[in-house]
């Protein structure tokens, strides 16, 4: 038991002896003591001044007389401020706190058991007429970083992607394919094969605009106004005509369409996995829309037969989700084919039938906060037990100082690009520094490649995910402040540090002695590191990578802090020296495993 609980079962013993009543250990607010004040931890009084009956000082000081008394090995004072009392903790408890760290390869994490929860977490979603861009980065550090997290506190987690490999959008990129690709194939282009198909749904987009344009002339000159001219040219464009057909025909398993649609996404999906691999994501499970959609329909239609949805005279399905404060959402379209909705129930039911799943989270972004509302509903609605429970992580959108990204357009932020950009950028950053210079081209390229990448993931992660982001390559790169680079120098300074230990035959102990000296950075550069722990369970019930980001900043700050008023290998005290090395491999291993969380690697050299 860790003094943190020890202390506070002390405090309920107390309240039970001093004032007859049992409360819940909930009731116990132990928080770190405010550094305007002597101490470490300090118990809120004021949830049992009603059982004491007493001033909240009085009863402070009771309590705080009570824990001393039997907890003395672990409290060695304490001080009552109104109805705050705050607990100096003994330097032996903190010498055995610093142990625990040292001696545990992945302390503050919880081992996953063979009764432990299973979590599925999807993420990523990409559709296959595009390319990864700036978004999906986003969408995909958000979900593997979340991952990791959920399995630091002892969940199994199932990793999976939904990849929409099916629909109009689809089916725009074969048609330019067909129409202006000239036979273009990965292999003949040069292109990856997710940026050729890109290519081509831009090309579409082009093609469509500039009919829709025409058409909204004639529309006019017919006497529409502006506004009627601009719908109907967008319906009756020859090229979304064609598009819809194309749709029809896959949908009734064409084989022509059905070989050109299979030969455009194996393109896709080999460009996706580089990206992937560069990116330092993977996945346990991979869906696909064409297989799911099928088994949606199926369930619609189960829905109908029960009455849960209704048709129109256009013969699409629906369902009036009126008693639930919302309007009517669409199943089936007339013409029979399906939309996400459906595709997402069919997914749904797929996966609570292959996986034990006890929580289910979709990381997807906050324009989609409705889509969720609706698919939960349905999902209970149709008899799924786990309908309500499913949890949207839904996250902001990732901007630039130019805006939005628009992929119809070809604008889009690239995420390959954006990769070999904070790449190069670190390169730049360390080639001036001209640290690496003893390296050979392969090791140098290497620590680039875990910099760079480290800024881009930690600039997105800092970041509340609920919140719209700008993201800033510049700002990230930089080697000090809140950034990747600050925090993975730090662990590489202390990697020198310990190399050059290693260098002087200096054995660093795996434990220190209960009387080894402390002072008062070190005593608080261990508090921070005891942090640890809560820091991992606050993420994993509030689904926030953030929060371990800024407590990896936190405890960089302490040690940059510590590493500047005190000397470690130069110290003469050879018992003070121990100290230090240990909490400086203590400190170095917590940052690793935290950035870890966080899919960033962090290198021993910059």
């Amino acid at each position: 038991m860790k003094f943190e609980e020890q202390i506070c079962s002390s405090i309920l013993r107390a309240v039970k002896e001093l004032y007859g009543q049992e409360v819940p250990v909930e009731q116990v607010q132990l928080q770190k003591t405010k550094s305007t004040f002597e101490g470490h931890l300090t118990l809120v009084v004021f949830p049992f001044v009603k059982l004491s009956k007493k001033k909240p000082e009085d009863t402070a000081q009771e309590i705080g007389d009570f824990v001393a008394q039997h907890c003395s090995n672990l409290v060695s004072g304490f001080n009552v401020v109104k109805g705050f009392l705050n607990f100096v903790v003994a330097p032996q408890a903190w010498v055995s706190q610093l142990n625990t760290i040292a001696t545990e390869e992945h302390f503050g994490e919880k081992a996953v058991q063979n009764d432990s929860p299973l979590v599925m977490i999807e993420y990523s979603s990409p559709n296959t007429n595009k390319p990864l861009h700036l978004g999906h980065v986003r969408n995909n550090l958000l979900g593997w970083s979340l991952s990791q997290i959920m399995q630091a506190n002892g969940n199994k987690v199932v990793k999976t992607n939904i990849v929409n490999d099916r629909g109009i959008h689809i089916c725009k990129s074969m048609l330019a394919w067909q129409k202006w690709g000239n036979g273009e194939t990965p292999e003949t282009s040069g292109k990856k094969g997710d940026h050729l198909v890109g290519d081509c749904y831009v090309a579409f987009d082009k093609h469509y605009k500039e009919e829709c344009k025409e058409l909204q002339k004639q529309y006019i000159a017919e006497g529409l106004t502006e506004e009627q001219a601009a719908e109907k040219a967008k319906e009756e464009a020859p090229l979304i005509k064609e598009a819809r057909q194309m749709l029809v025909k896959w949908e009734q398993n064409d084989p022509e369409v059905r070989s050109l649609w299979s030969k455009m996404n194996n393109w896709v999906y080999a460009g996706f996995d580089e990206t992937y691999k560069k990116m330092g994501v993977s996945f346990d499970k991979i869906y696909y829309e064409s297989d799911t959609y099928l088994e949606g329909k199926g369930k619609v239609e189960e829905g109908l037969a029960k009455g849960l949805f209704f048709r129109k005279d256009d013969n699409s399905v629906w369902a009036d989700l009126s008693n639930e404060g919302l309007d009517q959402k669409l199943l089936l379209r007339s013409d029979g084919t399906s939309v996400y909705m459906t595709q997402d129930i069919g997914t749904a039911d797929l996966r609570f039938k292959e996986y034990p799943i006890d929580k289910m989270i979709y990381v997807v972004g906050n324009e989609q906060n409705y889509h969720f509302q609706v698919l939960s509903i349905l999902l209970d609605r149709l008899g799924f037990s786990w309908g309500k429970d499913l949890v949207h992580f839904s996250y902001g959108m990732v901007e630039l100082p130019n805006g939005k990204m628009k992929s119809r357009e070809g604008t889009v932020v690239d995420a390959d690009e954006l990769m070999e950009e904070m790449i190069n950028n670190a390169k730049e950053a360390s080639d001036k520094a001209d640290k690496l210079k003893d390296m050979s081209e392969e090791e140098r390229a290497e620590i680039a490649r875990i910099v760079g990448l480290g800024a881009l993931k930690y600039f997105i992660l800092k970041v509340d995910a609920r919140k719209n982001m700008l993201f800033n390559p510049e700002e990230s790169i930089d080697f000090n402040g809140n950034t990747g680079p600050f925090i993975q120098y730090t662990h590489a300074r202390i990697c020198s540090i310990l190399r050059k230990a290693k260098a002087e035959n200096i054995d660093i102990p795996a434990t220190l002695p209960d009387d080894a000296p402390l002072n008062e950075k070190e005593t608080a550069l261990i508090q921070k590191l005891s942090e640890y722990e809560m820091a991992v369970q606050q993420a994993g019930k509030d689904y926030s990578p953030s929060g371990i980001a800024n407590y990896c900043y936190e405890l960089t700050k302490e040690f940059n802090q510590f590493y500047h008023d005190y000397t470690i290998l130069g110290e003469a005290d050879n018992n003070k020296k121990m100290v230090r090395l240990v909490l400086a491999k203590s400190v170095a291993k917590v940052i690793k495993n935290g950035m870890r969380l966080l899919g960033i690697e962090v290198p021993e050299r910059m």
